[in-house]
């Protein structure tokens, strides 16, 4: 905060400032405003190499806003107008209603709903000043609002027993301690609290009315006398955090059980020890003092930072919080006096009024340099949603409001350590000394030792010629042998593509017997109806031949009638013609004989033939029931086959609507910028639906198996081909199923169909799958060593769609995450292909290409400076440097962001520095300096032209 007397705030132009040391026998500092620029150091003099010039930066304080959720009280107590409070998380605005028909609208930097996570909200509001206390600047967090709406909570919570509670405390500390050296970086802390307007040491409970000093050249605030801890480790701070708490007042009012009633100030002091390089660095060897000279411009640079982390005691109504009388009034009293300077400073610096009011209460005194000063300042304000408390939500939303107007100058403070540079350069100058003195001898001793070698090496080289011509000749008989070996696996590999033929032509099969028992079932009607026209058409012919006999009997006696009249002519002509008549008795009597003969042999045959009849009646009776109990066992089984394979389609087509995406906000991110979970559903449906699917992933599990959803990844049938996918790449986004799907050859069927498979959505779908996998760092090697990489890059370079080409890119950009496996991934054409996927021109494939690179060019920057991994970036061979520096400015901000990341990691790496000028890089890295909406990106691109000589020639 601004000291009294202070020019106008309203904006702040920024100033060049750089630290130099006083002097005589200590490493004090002090602080200069340089208006011109600076000159180029002489060699001639040590001093001038601190000249860095520190540019110092107008940034504004940023606001947040968080809303607790309702209690108990809130829904036993309100009426119909439950709420006043209406958040607009997406567009970061607030509505305060007064009423049902009256309202304001107000915008934040941040709004967080009831429902966000403490670690959501100290990655928003603490974590960039945290990030710029580490990089030398000093940093506030501080909370604000009524009391019981969360302020200890989002501050100081230690989370013992659920971490995912913990504050922004434990949060900051960690970072803090994961991020510094503990050999040559230091980390303190101290923690007070401000109780009726005296200074308490919370560490230390004997010391009390702690003193308050300030530079009156500097305007630095100390505290004398307050206990200052060394830091060990996070479990040294957590005990002394929860050893503070036990010392803090706090009461139990109306408003809530365990309101502090005291000002929690935590003090982190951070320094952190750098290396500040000349231009123009000297030969291995010193030969004079102006060497000397120029060998001492490596001079050794102190970064001291402070952070400030205020949890602020709740503003209250005497009457709503209960503290009528004793000490709590008083408490009350202090507190709300205390709050009201707070706001009037706050005014004072939103109207740029030409006086600031800082001295009328240690708070403000204490945050003097917070706010309208050099640091870094996130506040964030809590309320609550009760329409009880409408006026104190409206004073603390306005108080944040004024806030946001304030504009800070935040500055580099660093320091030079002339001790250790005077112990260095003693040191050097020794060694130097004693080198000189060994060189002269070395030399002579090295000429002699180089012509032994050299003799040695030629007859080495002859040696290795002879080894060279044998080994040759072993390789080529190898690699016979490995050529049969790979004829060899080729034709095992045909005879397991003709397996997969045989069983792929059973299941057609199948499909077909399935068909053929339909119009089988339909023939054994027909042969039924055919067969009882068969028994039909013989019962008539039986019926006919049982007339025709009957009328040879009727014919038989009609004959012998005719005979017994013959017989009597005979008598009666017995005389005349006997001889006659006896042969044509004869005659009749031979007819007679042989018509009954005739006549017995036909109903003989036919009864013969009946019998057959029936008896081929009774078994084609027989074929016929057993041919339809056949016939039955069939229908019922293929109408349970169809009913399971409808089953198994009407689960897989209810999850046929879930699309595939690896964006930038992905979610999960396993690794590197922005990372998490590509496969994401996109559908109309609202959030109430996804417990239903996954309940219907779960009865996929319980009726069919994964293995038998796997098995039908290879199924000739196309549709049920890509449910299976699907099925597969929704499994794959819970954590919980995908070590069971890789144990279960699901990695390797998806890679086959990637390979084999010559559809666009198959390949979309599988590389979600892959992309969803590769979240995981496990499964990341897995995926690589299997040629996923390879495959993805075939895919990538043989596919225009859109959609396929962003699943494609994500499934890259998540391995892109993993830095021990960046050289295999460029072997394998993932980068070139990543690279080449650029010309799509598609916003949501352009956003994973970004998001694939900045993961790539981060995990590299992290390798070199752990000492990892040294040389030219790898993605400087593939075009991703040429794209990032002519890419277009009309992306999205996201997409944008991730391209800026990327560049400014690359250009941290002094191996890419002629790549970075010849590209036209360097107008790139100014524009990104100063153009970026990222604080961080800005402040890291003018850290990489600040410490690149050959940038700053370029430049001037």
């Amino acid at each position: 905060m601004a000291s009294a007397g202070g020019g106008p705030r309203g904006s702040v132009r920024p100033e060049r400032h750089v630290q130099t040391g006083r002097g005589g026998n200590g490493g004090s500092s002090s602080t200069r405003t340089k208006s011109a620029p600076p000159k180029r150091p002489s060699s001639s003099s040590a001093k001038s190499s601190i000249d860095s010039d520190n540019a110092a930066d107008a940034i504004r304080v940023r606001v947040a806003v968080r809303l607790r959720p309702k209690n108990n009280e809130d829904f036993i107590e309100d009426g119909d107008f439950t709420s006043c409070v209406e958040l607009q998380p997406e567009a970061k605005k607030l509505r305060l209603k007064k009423n049902n028909w009256s309202s304001e609208l107000y915008k934040f930097d941040e709004v967080f709903t009831e429902g966000a996570s403490q670690r959501r909200i100290y990655e928003a509001v603490a974590k960039p000043v945290v990030e710029s206390v580490l990089e030398g600047y000093n940093g506030t967090v501080m909370a604000y609002g009524q009391t019981g709406t969360g302020k200890t909570y989002t501050m100081g919570r230690l989370g013992k027993d659920d971490p995912s509670e913990r504050g922004i405390m434990v949060r900051a500390l960690e970072d803090i301690l994961a991020s510094i050296s503990s050999l040559t970086d230091y980390v303190a802390i101290s923690y007070l609290q401000l109780y009726l307007e005296s200074l308490q040491d919370l560490l230390a409970p004997d010391k009390v009315n702690i003193p308050i000093v300030e530079d009156p050249k500097s305007g630095d605030v100390s505290l004398p006398g307050a206990a200052v801890v060394e830091l060990r480790d996070i479990d040294h701070f957590n005990e002394l955090l929860q050893f503070g708490e036990a010392n803090r007042y706090a009461a139990n009012t109306k408003l809530n059980t365990e309101s502090s009633r005291s000002h929690a100030i935590l003090v982190v002091h951070v320094q952190r020890s750098v290396k500040v390089k000349d231009e123009n660095e000297g030969a291995s060897v010193v030969s004079s003092m102006d060497d000397l000279l120029a060998a001492s411009n490596h001079v050794p640079i102190v970064l001291k930072s402070k952070l400030l982390i205020v949890d602020l005691a709740g503003s209250e109504r005497i009457d709503k919080s209960g503290s009528v009388e004793g000490p709590m009034l008083e408490e009350a009293k202090f507190i709300n006096l205390s709050l009201t300077s707070l706001g009037k400073c706050i005014n004072a610096l939103a109207e740029n009024s030409p006086y600031i009011p800082t001295r009328d209460s240690k708070l403000t005194r204490l945050l003097r340099d917070s706010f309208g000063g050099t640091a870094r300042t996130s506040l964030i304000i809590t309320i609550g949603p009760s329409a009880r408390y409408y006026s104190e939500t409206s004073s603390t939303i306005l108080f944040g409001q004024r806030a946001m107007k304030i504009v800070n100058t935040v500055k580099l403070k660093e320091e030079v350590d002339y001790e250790s540079l005077y112990k260095k350069l003693e040191c050097q100058v020794d060694s130097l000394t004693s080198e000189l003195e060994r060189i002269q001898k070395i030399r002579q001793d090295e000429k002699a030792k180089i012509e032994r070698k050299l003799r040695k090496q030629e007859e080495s080289l002859a040696e290795t010629k002879r080894t060279f011509t044998t080994k040759c000749e072993n390789l080529e008989k190898e690699n016979d042998c490995m050529t049969m070996e790979i004829k060899k696996l080729m034709e095992e590999l045909n005879d397991e593509r003709d397996q997969n033929k045989i069983l792929s032509g059973r299941i057609v099969e199948m499909e077909m017997s399935l068909s053929q028992n339909k119009q089988q079932q339909l023939e054994n009607s027909t042969y039924k109806k055919a067969l009882s026209d068969s028994t039909q058409m013989y019962e008539d012919r039986i019926k006919a031949l049982l007339e025709q006999v009957e009328k040879e009997q009727a014919r038989c006696a009609y004959l012998e009638l005719e005979m017994h009249g013959a017989r009597q002519v005979v008598a009666n002509n017995e005389n005349s013609s006997k001889m006659q008549e006896n042969s044509k008795v004869n005659e009749l009597q031979k007819e007679l004989r042989k018509l009954k003969e005739e006549s017995s042999n036909e109903i003989q045959h036919l009864e013969a033939k009946n019998s057959e009849l029936l008896s081929e009646k009774d078994l084609i009776y027989e074929e016929l029931k057993s041919m339809q109990e056949k016939v039955m066992q069939e229908a019922k089984h293929r109408r349970s086959l169809e009913d399971e394979i409808l089953k198994l389609k009407k689960v897989l087509s209810e999850n046929s609507a879930l699309q595939l995406e690896r964006g930038t906000s992905m979610l999960r991110t396993t690794s590197g910028v922005g990372g998490g979970a590509i496969y994401l559903p996109r559908t109309g449906k609202s959030r109430d639906t996804i417990p239903n699917q996954k309940d219907t992933i779960s009865k996929i599990f319980e009726e069919v198996g994964l293995s038998n959803i796997l098995a039908l990844l290879k199924s000739e049938d196309l549709d049920v081909q890509i449910h299976a996918v699907k099925v597969v790449a929704n499994l794959a986004a819970e954590d919980i199923n995908q070590e069971r799907i890789v144990e279960e050859g699901g990695l390797d069927a998806l890679l086959s169909l990637l390979e084999t498979s010559e559809n666009t959505t198959i390949h979309r779908v599988t590389a979600g799958a892959l992309a969803n996998l590769a979240m995981n760092g496990s499964n990341q090697g897995l995926i690589m060593n299997k040629g996923g990489a390879r495959l993805l890059a075939n895919v990538a370079n043989k596919n225009d769609d859109p959609q396929t080409l962003r699943m494609v890119a994500g499934a890259i950009a998540n391995l892109c995450g993993n830095e021990k496996l960046h050289v295999k991934l460029k072997e394998d054409g993932g980068i070139k292909a990543l690279v080449g996927m650029v010309r799509s021109g598609h916003a949501d494939v352009i956003a994973q290409i970004a998001r694939g690179i900045a993961n790539f060019a981060k995990c590299e920057s992290r390798a070199i400076s752990q000492g990892h991994r040294k040389g030219r970036s790898l993605l400087m061979d593939d075009g991703a440097l040429k794209w990032m520096v002519t890419s277009p400015t009309t992306f999205s901000a996201s997409t944008r962001r991730h391209i800026e990341l990327a560049f400014c990691h690359l250009s941290q790496n002094e191996e890419n520095t002629r790549d970075i000028i010849t590209s036209g890089g360097i107008k790139e890295l100014v524009r990104i300096s100063q153009e970026s909406t990222r604080d961080d990106i800005r402040i890291l691109a003018k850290k990489a032209l600040n410490s690149n000589p050959a940038f700053l020639r370029e430049i001037q």
